[in-house]
């Protein structure tokens, strides 16, 4: 909603403050559909020139970040850090192997099965999945688990932020574009230059349209768009991080409770929830998480 807003008070205050001042539309109108082909299509071809079907999809369906946030809520928050007190316990009490059959098909595991919504982001499935898979390996250093899980968290931040990254250049990319139309409708008002003095005004006010829409655009729009889904990704990544804390926390040798902790502290602020929380949030998970 907030984003709506400032949206709304980037049109308002600027068509706003220019109708007060005595400013005429119609100029504007009249050119604005050009002026858009030119400015919207010209961004659109570079941007999907300069990026794979990957990004470019990505980056569309991610729009809608600005308006409905991170991906991850308290109630996830709270709902991971459940999920990993009872695999920590589960791997402290009856060890690694335990849990071989739900790594090797997470999708069927009663376990992941009681949060629906992690059990969805394949990312989180498999970074947990794969994790525990290395353990039943023998692989229980917790300094070469932590940066190997550092790796996998480094690569998906790197790929999401790419999408950001993509739409902040078309952003950076569109005040010269505005410059490109604003430059064409110089060319055609010199066609016309025998023209009356008022032919001449609106076709120069007409090209300048062209400058002034670039500029609007990338930094009242495409811009904060672009900063709002980086910001929503660095908010997510901190989901991905309680579960690395976690499991080497348990590599460590430290207790469920304590490695649960230790996670909770990367839960952003806005969303995080306090110790006694949790610990009731805790006290009322089943005995035997595996149990029908």
């Amino acid at each position: 909603m907030l984003a709506l807003v400032g949206l709304a008070l980037v049109v308002v205050m600027v068509f706003g403050g220019y109708l007060l001042a005595g400013g005429k539309f119609a100029i504007i109108l009249h050119a604005l559909p050009f002026e858009m082909m030119m400015i919207g299509g010209a961004a659109v071809g570079s941007f999907m020139t300069a990026n794979g079907a990957h990004v470019v999809k990505g980056a569309l369906v991610d729009m809608k970040r600005v308006v409905s946030g991170p991906q991850w809520s308290r109630d996830d928050y709270r709902d991971l850090l459940s999920l990993m007190f009872m695999i920590v316990k589960l791997l402290k009490t009856r060890g690694v192997l335990v849990l071989e059959s739900h790594v090797e098909r997470p999708g069927e595991s009663s376990l992941f099965a009681r949060y629906p919504k992690i059990a969805g982001d394949h990312f989180a499935l498999d970074f947990i999945a794969d994790t525990v898979r290395m353990m039943t390996m023998s692989m229980d250093d917790p300094f070469q688990v932590e940066e190997c899980m550092q790796r996998q968290l480094r690569k998906h931040h790197a790929e999401l932020h790419a999408r950001g990254i993509a739409l902040q250049n078309v952003a950076d990319a569109m005040p010269a574009l505005g410059i490109v139309a604003a430059v064409l409708g110089v060319v055609k008002t010199m066609a016309s230059i025998n023209e009356p003095v008022e032919v001449l005004g609106a076709m120069i006010g007409g090209a300048l349209v062209g400058t002034f829409l670039g500029v609007y655009l990338a930094y009242g729009f495409v811009g904060p768009i672009a900063a709002r889904m980086l910001q929503t990704y660095d908010d997510d990544a901190q989901f991905y991080a309680i579960i690395r804390d976690c499991l080497v926390g348990y590599l460590q040798g430290h207790s469920a409770p304590v490695a649960v902790e230790l996670a909770r502290g990367n839960v952003p602020s806005m969303v995080q929830p306090t110790f006694h929380e949790m610990d009731g949030v805790l006290a009322g998970l089943p005995s035997d998480p595996l149990a029908a």
